[in-house]
């Protein structure tokens, strides 16, 4: 066997070992047998004098005490605590400014892990494991001893028994190296934020730990460098690692089901009556339950009180003027668990000014952190115990640029309807509400509801542009967990107000499903069953799983689109796109100040065509992804209609292989191109290669070999002879149009020429890229997409709604055909009237002749 073979086999064994021993048994129990108690005078020998030690020592009293002696920090760990559930909850306290620019902030939850400690008498220490409980069995069963054995604890930690205390039978230990950042065990920052390298010991220190009833927080500032290929940056980074002891007996879980859209985690279930292991899918919830005394009362549909609510406290560096618009975001979620029949269940408040304790990054407090930061985002992760899918605190991160993203979005989508969206800077009151809208978002997320992607197609485009409807369903989607931003689709005339995202139907929906209690399973999930099947047919509750932004399958299930036809939307999209273009040096005029704002706008009303034209395409080739179940009578796999599909490709034809004058080509240019930031600062982005590259990253995406395989697909199994729209009637409508003039003998205009180079090229690269293995050319893929990630929770989240494979083996698929039968039939065209036209239009033809020979090798 040779060395580097070797080698490799061993790199795979360690990463299944890794794999296998991280996983452990929710149910399972220490198993070694309880060491015999030392006599209480006989604990002290061969350590440390526990009076001496604590006698100029400072001591705290909680889950563990803390002794502090000089620079040394000592937990002293009860007897009770052994063998005991933690979970350690690591976040970023503080960045310097190189660490800042990349989006890692204040608040941040970077690493979690389960621990457990095991005393060892006999080896005078005391060794820490972990482990990740997806895995359980029932304790009678046999085959539990064999799950024990194959999902073990992992050691990660030994501490020497520094000293006992007498009077407890409480053991002392030093725990100082696994927080100043000698050891990775506890704390492995560095390599979880992706600087990797070490923590310079000498520079690093533990600023101070604070113990209370069931957590621990220790803070520290742990110091390293980076070098790239310059003198050495030192980053010091603030951490607080929180220490979590977890109830002995976990929530009781509540399983999936996939037409619903929540965060889990993952479960595999073992007995002796299986023929095969159970995979299950845990959903991530807060623990939400009646009080003893009010239980009959909810039975009997009365709302209650829950026994703890959740509640969120305002980072006290909000700006004063926020404060209200976000708390007001948490609590328009109350008609939602109502309806899970909890009152009060949720708020929001700011933090007591008498509570010294209290701390962002400490566990026992749920907060909405704002971060000082350029980044224009905002995220709703949150805490989770792994044994249960309990969500046990959360984390909102607000960074305060997100307002940036805001007021783009509402300038360009809603500017031509509403006056209060037009200026350079909002009143407070309206910037206000939006910040509500992302509040409410965010605070979904923490709630354990994903992205519902899917839901604003149940709005038809046309009621989006009725003022009764808006103002009755409260928005422009039945969930507020969509990214459908605002109403771009209603025209001045039509008078819609109700135009921000609001909570609706579904998120009542999905809360009631996540949150309602039931006394015991049986009845779980009976109900739960029935209140699913009650709406499966009601396209208010449909559930879209987030896919990536790059591969849509599922055209129902897109960001930041709005209605049930992309086509029609977006062409109420452009009639309001020409509105704001005709008025950008209008709105973002400030006598005295550069262009750079009308600049931005103008970028901005650029990325939204580019948008609309996503959402169209991704119709052809598209198919609706449907989560079923045996006998609802439904089609897991339907292909987007014929007519949707040929109505696509006719708004691209329209709209983008016909360049939009007015968008590329107006008077604003007079004084300013479109204007994109970059680290190196704006960019000024020329008006003919802009259009040039997005044109072609359109045809790109357009003909690409996925899409056209979905289209081979639905062609191929075909039960119903429904009519399909297929690979020779895409390249027959695309030629038709993008040849017209040619076809006509006519000269060509330097657009024209454009767009029919960016046609030839797409397919040429296509067709030499699966034919050579290798990307002869990477598409010109510019991301002028309006960034549409203010929620960056997807830590957890799947971006595909199903793993489908429409790519193996793409060389002996009918792609390559159809491609290359398309450059032929561009090359007859073009032998015919390569003679027609200006001179610029005959060394055009000629330059696409020798460009398509040269490939077939004619």
């Amino acid at each position: 066997m040779r060395k580097n073979q070797f080698v490799s086999i061993l790199k795979i064994g360690l990463f299944v070992f890794f794999l296998g021993s991280t996983l452990a048994v929710s149910a399972q129990k220490s198993t070694s047998k309880k060491v015999k108690e030392e006599p209480k005078d006989s604990l002290s020998k061969g350590y440390k004098d526990y009076d001496k030690l604590i006698e100029k020592a400072t001591v705290t009293k909680g889950l563990f005490s803390i002794i502090k002696s000089e620079n040394d920090y000592y937990f002293e760990i009860p007897d009770s605590l052994f063998a005991r559930e933690f979970l350690v909850v690591n976040k970023i306290s503080q960045v310097p400014l190189a660490i800042n620019e990349t989006g890692l902030n204040k608040g941040m939850n970077y690493e979690n892990k389960l621990i457990t400690f095991h005393k060892d008498s006999i080896s005078k220490a005391i060794w820490v494991k972990t482990s990740k409980p997806m895995v359980s069995s029932p304790e009678e069963d046999a085959i539990t001893l064999s799950v024990k054995d194959n999902f073990a604890e992992s050691i990660i930690e030994k501490f020497d028994i520094e000293s006992y205390n007498t009077k407890t039978n409480a053991i002392l230990i030093k725990v100082n190296k696994v927080f100043n950042g000698k050891e990775k065990s506890f704390n492995d920052v560095l390599n979880n934020i992706g600087l990797g390298g070490s923590v310079k010991s000498d520079l690093s220190y533990i600023e101070k730990i604070k113990t209370f009833p069931k957590n621990v927080v220790i803070k520290s500032q742990l110091t390293t460098t980076v070098s790239e290929g310059g003198a050495a940056m030192y980053i010091t980074l603030g951490v607080t690692s929180n220490i979590v002891l977890l109830p002995k007996v976990p929530m009781q879980a509540r399983q999936l089901d996939k037409r619903v859209g929540f965060f889990t985690e993952k479960h595999w279930s073992f007995n002796d009556k299986q023929q095969a292991m159970k995979e299950q899918e845990l959903i991530t919830r807060w623990r939400l339950e009646p009080k003893a005394e009010d239980v009959e009362k909810y039975t009997r549909g009365e709302l209650v009180e829950p026994k703890k609510p959740i509640v969120y406290y305002i980072d006290p560096a909000t700006p004063k003027q926020w404060r209200n618009y976000i708390i007001q975001g948490v609590k328009d979620w109350q008609v939602a668990f109502e309806k899970a029949g909890f009152k009060n269940a949720i708020t929001a408040k700011e933090p007591d000014a008498n509570d010294k304790d209290f701390d962002v990054d400490d566990v026992r407090y749920s907060v909405i952190t704002y971060a000082a930061s350029p980044k224009a985002n905002a995220m709703g992760p949150s805490v989770v115990d792994p044994r249960s899918g309990e969500i046990i605190e959360a984390d909102i991160i607000w960074w305060h640029n997100v307002m940036t993203s805001l007021q783009s979005w509402m300038r360009i989508q809603t500017g031509p309807i509403d006056s209060k969206s037009r200026g350079n800077v909002f009143n407070d009151a309206h910037m206000g509400e939006a910040i509500r809208f992302v509040s409410s978002h965010e605070v979904g997320h923490t709630f354990g509801l994903k992205h519902n992607m899917g839901a604003s197609y149940s709005f038809p485009v046309d009621s989006l542009r009725s003022k009764t409807f808006t103002d009755k369903m409260g928005g422009t989607a039945p969930s507020i967990m969509d990214y459908a931003r605002y109403n771009y689709v209603a025209q001045p005339e039509d008078n819609v107000t109700a135009i921000t995202p609001k909570i609706g139907v579904y998120d009542t929906y999905a809360i009631q499903w996540g949150y309602q209690w039931f006394k015991n399973k049986v009845d779980e999930k009976r109900e739960l069953q029935k209140l699913v099947n009650s709406h499966n047919n009601d396209p208010l509750y449909f559930y879209g799983e987030q896919q990536s932004y790059k591969n849509t399958v599922d055209p129902r299930s897109q960001s930041e689109d709005l209605g049930d036809n992309a086509m029609l939307a977006s062409t109420y999209g452009l009639k309001n796109l020409k509105r704001v273009t005709n008025n950008l040096e209008k709105w973002t005029y400030q006598e005295g100040e550069d262009y750079y704002k009308t600049g931005k706008l103008y970028l901005g009303v650029i990325g939204q065509w580019n948008m609309y034209n996503a959402h169209v395409t991704n119709n052809v080739g598209g198919v609706y992804l449907n989560t079923i179940q045996h006998g609802d009578g439904k089609e897991s796999y339907k292909p987007v209609s014929y007519q949707l599909q040929k109505d696509a490709v006719a708004y691209l034809s329209k709209n983008v292989f016909t360049l939009p004058e007015w968008l590329f080509f107006n008077p604003v240019l007079k004084h300013t191109y479109a204007i994109k930031d970059s680290p190196l600062g704006p960019f000024e982005q020329t008006p003919y290669t802009l259009a040039r590259a997005l044109q072609y990253d359109a045809l790109y995406n357009l003909l690409e070999d996925e899409r056209l395989l979905r289209l081979v697909e639905a062609k191929l199994y075909n039960p119903e002879n429904e009519p399909r729209y297929s690979v020779q009637n895409l390249f027959t409508d695309l030629r038709s149009h993008i040849f017209r003039n040619t076809k006509k003998g006519k000269s060509l205009e330097l657009v024209d020429r454009m767009t029919q180079k960016n046609y030839v090229d797409v397919l040429l690269v296509g067709t030499q890229k699966i034919m050579e293995k290798t990307t002869v050319k990477n598409s010109a893929t510019l991301d002028f997409h309006l960034d549409g990630s203010f929620c960056s929770v997807a830590l957890n989240e799947k971006k595909q709604a199903r793993n489908i494979n429409y790519t193996s083996m793409k060389r002996t698929s009918e792609i390559t055909s159809y491609k290359r039968q398309e450059l032929q039939n561009v090359l007859q065209l073009l032998e015919k009237k390569k003679r027609k036209g200006d001179a610029n239009t005959q060394a055009h033809y000629n330059d696409l002749i020798y460009r398509i020979k040269n490939t077939l090798k004619f």
